[in-house]
């Protein structure tokens, strides 16, 4: 009997460990081949599958290579930040396929094809990411199906129109306050170098500690300085193979990571539960964003018996946090980068704020009617997309266009280099001309799906006029008070950190006018 129950477990072991032993193999070998196999037959080309890494080896020393060539402000971006796909795309088309470690991802660049995946939300769902990155925030960005329509409902009166009316003035007393700033700086001939870059940043992190919370840069700045550091992680785990269960591991980045979630989490708990306790104590909710989620979000539990969890509140806050203030931030410092290098349309931009508001505070008809900044905001974000590129899941295997793709497959939609690709916007694709928006978006498209600043379809970015008309409210701000141009010192380097970054700064010199 003794025996014949240790033969069993002896069995069971056996088993497992060959289980174990089968589904690592299918994992790192198999599969990849399996899938390999299937988009060749598709006419799809790539690279042959390497062991584990994929392309990201390849993909790593390119990249190093690319950074440390210096680039001008009138280079195509794309080559820098793209240099592998750029290169599978010369050696095998637009619609080369690509490995990230064991994961072959289909690169789309047709506007029908790309049309197509931003409609069919539950045939192309979102990355199910390494759980690493899911720390700096699981909110309406990251949710499918029911959960998506259901916050995304919630979610939604946040950003109305009537409310972003009221949050003028936080977007106006946190401009006013960074000019007071520059101004100190002035030397005695009116003038300074200045990297903007930063202050951008506290600019944008303020509107978004006020308008989400109520509260200023100052109690706000720790969450926002957690933000931040998580971020940079997490494109470096991002950058990785994701090897299921490292990130149990008690390596340096993990334990920091994870002490960085914690952190915001009590923050952010704190805040939300000192709302409840008001509500509860029969005050009127505050007209900021965290007012009107909780708001609405009580009055959906009224009427429909379910809601999102507190848990689900402190996700949605933490991207409030990080996409509000980083979309906003990026868009200024191309902007200001831009318009230094491009003085006439400064100088345009300039004339029409003077038109429209003189000296006076900007107003929201007015902001809605500053046409020029509106062509140069779209042309930044064409040259310099927030987001430069979004990948799509394919659970199931699923038809897009003439290609069947297998279950297990990627599709990469590379934003930047759609932007760039001048058989969608011609010949002066790489060149910064705002007036190709002068009749609107769809007529500069053609009205093809060629424009993805704040990505496309249903799922498009809740939050783009709130970033749009802090933007302009601070452009207007800096236009009535300051010219600016490149300094000596700036160096062109765009670099991501999930947004598409600065690394050295904007070195301007702005003179007081």
């Amino acid at each position: 009997m003794e025996i014949t129950v240790k033969s069993i477990a002896v069995s069971i072991v056996m088993v497992t460990v060959l289980t174990w032993i089968w589904r690592v193999v299918n994992w790192v070998w198999l599969r990849p081949k399996r899938l390999e196999k299937y988009l060749r037959q598709q006419g799809l080309s790539g690279n042959s599958y390497k062991f584990l890494y994929g392309d990201l080896k390849d993909n790593s020393i390119m990249m190093k290579q690319a950074k440390s060539n210096p680039i001008n402000l009138t280079d195509d971006v794309s080559t820098y930040l793209f240099p592998f796909l750029h290169k599978s795309i010369y050696n095998y088309g637009k619609n080369c396929f690509t490995w990230t470690g064991p994961i072959p991802k289909v690169n789309i660049m047709k506007p029908d094809q790309i049309k197509d995946i931003f409609n069919k939300i539950n045939d192309f769902p979102k990355v199910n990411a390494n759980p690493l990155t899911n720390m700096l925030g699981t909110g309406l960005a990251s949710h499918d199906g029911d959960k998506w329509a259901k916050h995304r409902k919630i979610i939604n009166p946040a950003f109305h129109v009537e409310k972003l009316k009221h949050m003028l003035p936080a977007f106006y007393q946190s401009c006013n306050e960074m000019i007071s700033k520059w101004d100190k700086l002035m030397c005695k001939d009116g003038s300074c170098e200045l990297d903007v870059w930063p202050f951008l940043v506290t600019l944008t992190s303020d509107v978004i500690s006020r308008t989400a919370f109520g509260s200023n840069f100052e109690q706000g700045k720790r969450i926002f300085q957690l933000q931040t550091e998580l971020a940079a992680l997490t494109m470096q785990a991002a950058q990785s193979v994701y090897i299921p269960g490292w990130r149990l591991l008690p390596t340096k980045r993990n334990k920091r990571m994870k002490e960085i979630c914690k952190e915001v989490q009590a923050s952010l708990m704190s805040i939300i539960k000192n709302r409840e306790i008001a509500m509860k104590a029969g005050e009127a909710a505050k007209d900021d964003l965290l007012g009107i989620l909780m708001e609405s979000n009580l009055r959906e539990i009224e009427e429909h018996g379910v809601g999102i969890t507190i848990k689900d509140v402190i996700e949605e806050c933490k991207l409030f946090y990080f996409a509000g203030a980083e979309t906003t931030s990026v868009l200024l410092v191309w902007t200001m980068i831009l318009l230094s290098h491009h003085q006439d349309w400064q100088a345009r931009a300039r004339e029409e704020v003077f038109q429209v508001f003189g000296n006076q505070k900007p107003d929201f008809d007015g902001l809605n009617h500053l046409k020029v900044v509106q062509m140069i905001f779209y042309e930044v974000m064409r040259l310099y997309p927030p987001v430069i590129a979004l990948a799509r899941a394919v659970p199931k295997e699923t038809k897009l266009g003439n290609l069947s793709l297998p279950a297990g497959v990627q599709v990469s939609l590379p934003i930047l280099m759609v932007h760039h690709d001048q058989e969608l916007w011609g010949d002066d694709a790489m060149e910064f001309k705002p007036e190709r928006f002068s009749d609107g978006i769809s007529k500069a498209t053609k009205n093809q799906v060629s424009y993805l600043p704040f990505s496309w379809g249903p799922r498009i970015c809740i939050g783009q006029n709130f970033a749009l008309m802090e933007a302009k409210m601070a452009l207007a701000i800096i236009l009535q008070s300051f010219s600016f141009e490149l300094s000596q010192s700036y160096v062109h380097a765009p670099r991501v950190v999930i947004t598409l970054q600065p690394q050295h700064g904007a070195h301007l010199i702005i003179r007081k006018l």
